[in-house]
């Protein structure tokens, strides 16, 4: 993605660099104007502002900062990854029950000259896909569709990889008349037992079941601007303080962030984005993403896949940890 501000959108953070690209724009027009003075130099001064600025304003992100770059509108979605990683990807329709779910996609592709099947959230680019893709969250059929692609997959011995990014599982009524939840503990029940090797990455938001359903895997890493927990930082708001004010405070509380779940052992590790976030690079996000899973898929491919799921098994039965008091 060019990082040209024509129609970029910035959040209130990033307004500092706004400013720069502001006067880059005011300064690019005065050179067409007066082609006689050199305004080169007075441009490189501020395209090398601009990096300064995106790496200072990533080394300093509150959690709530954090939730709010994994939400860009601007970031890059499964289908952008998937585009930049792959080649020849065939995506695979329906969960041959109810309907296809926009929400959720999947297929197989090349990977590093491997077939892989890819499954993931997806969130539409403007209005009018956001309301296809559900804004990413998932119905039932959306989760029973992912678990017939890791079915197949298994049937013909090729990895799994999950990119994640939901606000959660859809919660309306037909839904739950569905089977919402249902089909979200199946797929954990299932994916524990793939004999095949699984990879799960947290890509933006990873929001409680919606995230879970696809979210079980021999390795689980988060990008480096993305959040993973039980509830979003304004629905625990609403409950503890009966009012979204305090979001950003739920969000501290929370230990939602990257660096909170590898810290807590909840994740296998952290994936670095380009500096202010993957919105302003995919193909360099895109290519730092796909050297983990090409990294991890080796290591994973000398086990065995009764090792893998003894592993995989152990690993989510030791997650979490308490304290007794006297």
């Amino acid at each position: 993605m060019a990082t040209t501000t024509q129609n970029r959108q910035f959040l209130e953070f990033e307004k500092p660099i706004k400013e720069l690209y502001d006067q880059i724009a005011q300064l690019k027009h005065m050179a067409e104007k007066n082609q006689k003075v050199d305004y080169k130099a007075s441009l490189t001064q501020l395209e090398s502002q601009v990096l300064e600025k995106r790496k200072e304003l990533t080394d300093h992100l509150t959690p709530w900062q954090r939730v709010q770059l994994s939400r860009h509108p601007e970031r890059p979605y499964t289908a952008a990854y998937i585009k930049r990683m792959t080649s020849h990807f065939i995506e695979l329709h329906g969960d041959r029950n109810v309907r296809d779910d926009k929400a959720m996609i999947g297929g197989f592709a090349q990977l590093n000259g491997e077939t892989v099947m890819f499954i993931g959230h997806q969130k539409g680019i403007n209005t009018k896909m956001r309301q296809l893709r559900n804004f990413g969250m998932a119905n039932p059929e959306g989760y029973r569709k992912a678990l017939r692609l890791m079915k197949l997959a298994e049937k013909f011995n090729k990895p799994v990889v999950t990119l994640i990014d939901t606000p959660g599982a859809y919660p309306g009524p037909e839904a739950e008349e569905r089977g919402q939840g249902e089909a979200i503990a199946k797929n954990i029940f299932e994916m524990m037992r793939l004999r095949v090797p699984v990879i799960c990455v947290i890509i933006g938001e990873g929001a409680s079941g919606g995230a879970l359903g696809i979210g079980v895997g021999d390795r689980v890493f988060m990008m480096e601007n993305t959040w993973y927990t039980v509830i979003s930082p304004e629905n625990c708001s609403s409950i503890l303080w009966r009012s979204w004010e305090q979001k950003e405070k739920a969000a501290e509380e929370l230990k939602l962030t990257s660096q909170d779940m590898s810290r807590f052992g909840l994740v296998d590790g952290v994936i670095p984005e380009p500096d202010g976030g993957a919105h302003w690079d995919y193909d360099l996000a895109a290519g730092i993403l796909k050297d983990h899973l090409v990294a991890a898929l080796a290591e994973l491919k000398r086990m065995t896949p009764e090792e893998r799921i003894e592993q995989r098994i152990n690993k989510f039965s030791q997650m979490g940890f308490f304290e007794e008091l006297a």
